[in-house]
């Protein structure tokens, strides 16, 4: 007889619950522990045997793969809208973990594909830096929309007509932009009007 394990982790933002099946399919044990990373590694290391391990894919499937991986034989971080199973009988945190345990004994799981960690931070670096633009561009536009309040030419997608409005300075409007506007970059503009949102006067505004 083989010492394989299979185990089912069903994980949430404070604890995760635990299913472990031996090399026949059965229930040896069930625990819930702290989602913490030295609390996991403890449990896993105190495994003896292949340790086959799986969880649904989700907010902490990133960081839970990357702190397992190098610790079990087999990770498998599965899609749950694709296994039928998991949504069949009673829920509950103990019975989807066992599903998941029972579900990767039989070899019944759709997998999602996790890459190597320097690919999954560079999608994130890139997510990130397009909503810094986003948000970026929507102050630029409620900038230009009180430009043009004043009946200052403000035309053009782009941030520079900002910097080029006039001769009329910035500093009727944001008392805390002491820069000259030639000189103003957009990150300046805007930090100084979300500033000046909280000080200006009702008229002005």
């Amino acid at each position: 007889m083989t010492s394989t394990k299979y185990i089912g982790l069903d994980v949430h933002e404070e604890s995760i619950s635990i299913a472990v099946l031996n090399s026949v399919g059965k229930v040896v044990m069930e625990c819930v522990i702290e989602t913490k990373a030295s609390t996991i590694l403890q449990f896993i290391h105190g495994l003896r045997g292949d340790v086959r391990l799986t969880f649904e894919e989700g907010t902490w499937a990133g960081w839970l793969y990357d702190l397992l991986k190098p610790h079990v034989t087999e990770l498998v971080v599965c899609n749950p809208r694709k296994n039928a199973l998991l949504k069949e009988g009673s829920k509950s945190d103990r019975i989807d973990a066992r599903k998941l345990a029972g579900l990767l004994y039989m070899s019944k799981l759709s997998s999602v594909y996790h890459g190597e960690h320097g690919l999954r931070m560079l999608k994130e670096l890139s997510r990130s830096y397009l909503t810094i633009s986003k948000d970026l561009g929507r102050v630029m536009n409620r900038l230009k929309a009180l430009y043009r309040s004043w009946a200052i030419p403000c035309a053009g997608t782009q941030y520079g007509p900002l910097r080029a409005c006039g001769s009329f300075p910035l500093r009727v409007f944001y008392p805390r932009l002491t820069t000259s506007p030639s000189s103003c970059n957009p990150a300046r503009i805007a930090h100084a009007y979300l500033g000046s949102m909280t000080t200006a006067s009702p008229d002005v505004m």
